[in-house]
């Protein structure tokens, strides 16, 4: 018996030229949906029973199921479930959905089911009609692409949702996180080189203490990123592995032998990323605990760039009655009834981003401690909250880079009156002449207003050779960025 001719594929555009509805079908019955749109019955139902606020499901979360869906297609056709050419229309419409093309068509809200399935399902329709167009058949028909038995060929929404959650949160970790943390690394580290023997007065309790230089200072808000990022890179191996396989509830009913290690290397060779299925199921289904320990890193770098935020707008202040040890760059006006009024606002923006950050943070641990039995129900919310924490941190540094850090110069001239007039260069003496007598100098230079120098020889403890020996700033700072 001869086979029928296969499909094939056409070039036609992107875009469905109608209007008014259709009627499409799924297990609930019938239902109109716009006929200039590719999605069907379940996305268009999701978006009547779950149109909640204004908070729209990641697109980042759509681009990669089109991986994960054209990667499925791939495996199912290697090993003779699909035909090839159905196999082909699928990936034709995942790479669509890849590279963007398709946004218009991923609608959904982020309040929806948990596990993610009206999601799932508006990805599967979507790429079910737009390959029946791309085939020449009927939108909406089934008849050629099925969304279900097709597209969702081997997978459950159970699976594949944390499986896209995964790609996409490492996808947007590795080229749009990393990137921008570490070349404000690098602007702080030049900027802590440039300054390495500026020295200024440091501050404890937001009191006067002994110096530090500038350099030292900077470099240590460095080595706080530097190391809040070691916990962002210390959560890619669970990111790493996929659910991908394990089905509705981790045993993997009605996938194929082999699927799971099959699928995950398919999304590897596709992303260019190690991605290995989960070595257990059932933790990967009943948990998201990759998922927080991601957003824990992420919560890591706003707390360390709160820091850094906080203390460049401290150490900026004034410009005449306030610390103003640096000159931030001036971007824009500041007061509407204040001429001449320059805020820190690339140091504002980015508090507010890191205080978002640490909100997202506090959803996803309580939504990650919410899986309940077999399934982890707060998927959406977690995703989104991860996904958003990665573009305003990623975003926020480098406005953060360019507009504040690159720009910042120093007011040396305050500095070096900060360092002429502070008391605790006392400490200095303090091994030559004990602590107490270190102390009553310097509660005598602050009563009496005077120098330190005017009180340690007043009080006939050190004579003035003695005090321009010990009392020597730039030998009190140690040795670089360690110090003594």
């Amino acid at each position: 018996m001869t086979e029928p001719t296969p499909p094939t594929l056409t070039d036609c555009p992107i875009g469905l030229d109608a209007t008014g509805t259709r009627r499409e079908k799924d297990s609930m019955g019938e239902i109109d949906v716009p006929a200039s749109h590719y999605w069907g019955a379940q996305t268009q139902r999701s978006l009547v029973h779950f149109s909640i606020g204004r908070d729209h499901m990641p697109i980042e979360v759509c681009h990669a199921y089109g991986i994960v869906k054209k990667a499925a297609a791939q495996v199912n056709a290697a090993d003779g479930r699909m035909p090839q050419w159905k196999a082909d229309a699928i990936s034709r419409v995942a790479d669509e959905v890849i590279a963007g093309r398709l946004d218009s068509e991923f609608p959904l809200f982020v309040w929806q089911t948990g596990s993610g399935t009206q999601t799932n399902m508006n990805v599967n329709e979507v790429i079910a009609n737009r390959a029946i167009q791309l085939l020449g058949g009927t939108i909406g028909s089934k008849s050629l692409v099925h969304p279900n038995d097709d597209v969702n060929m081997g997978q459950s929404s159970n699976d594949s949702f944390p499986t896209a959650m995964h790609v996409a949160t490492l996808l947007e970790i590795d080229s749009r996180l990393l990137p921008r943390v570490r070349e404000l690394i690098e602007c702080l580290r030049s900027k802590a080189e440039e300054w390495m023997q500026v020295v200024k007065i440091g501050r404890t309790h937001l009191q006067d203490a002994v110096p530090l230089t500038v350099g030292q200072e900077w470099s240590g808000w460095a080595q706080q990123l530097e190391d809040a990022l070691e916990a962002v890179e210390a959560a890619r191996p669970g990111l790493l592995q996929l659910a991908a396989g394990g089905t509705a509830v981790g045993t993997g009913l009605n996938a194929p032998p082999g699927f799971s290690r099959a699928i995950a290397r398919r999304i590897a060779a596709l992303t260019g990323k190690p991605f290995v299925t989960a070595p257990n199921k059932f933790a990967a289904l009943g948990g998201l605990d990759a998922m927080v320990r991601a957003s824990a890193g992420l919560r890591g770098v706003a707390v360390s760039l709160l820091k850094i935020a906080n203390d460049m707008r401290l150490l900026g202040s004034g410009p005449r009655c306030g610390l103003g040890e640096l000159h931030l760059p001036e971007n824009e006006p500041g007061s509407s009834i204040m001429p001449g009024k320059v805020n820190p606002t690339q140091c504002e923006a980015m508090v507010m981003i890191c205080t978002q950050v640490l909100g997202n943070d506090a959803t996803v641990a309580f939504a990650g401690s919410q899986g309940q039995l077999d399934l982890n129900v707060m998927r959406p919310v977690i995703v989104a909250n991860v996904l958003h924490a990665i573009r305003i941190l990623a975003d926020g540094c480098h406005n953060f880079r360019v507009f504040s850090v690159a720009g910042t110069t120093l007011n040396r001239k305050r500095i070096e009156s900060y360092v002429a007039g502070s008391v605790m260069l006392v400490t200095a003496l303090s091994p030559e002449i004990g602590y107490d007598r270190a102390s009553a100098i310097a509660h005598q230079a602050m009563e009496h207003d005077i120098s330190l120098r005017e009180a340690a020889l007043a009080s006939g403890f050190v004579d003035g050779a003695t005090f321009d020996r010990l009392v020597r700033p730039l030998d009190m700072v140690g040795k670089g960025v360690g110090g003594a």
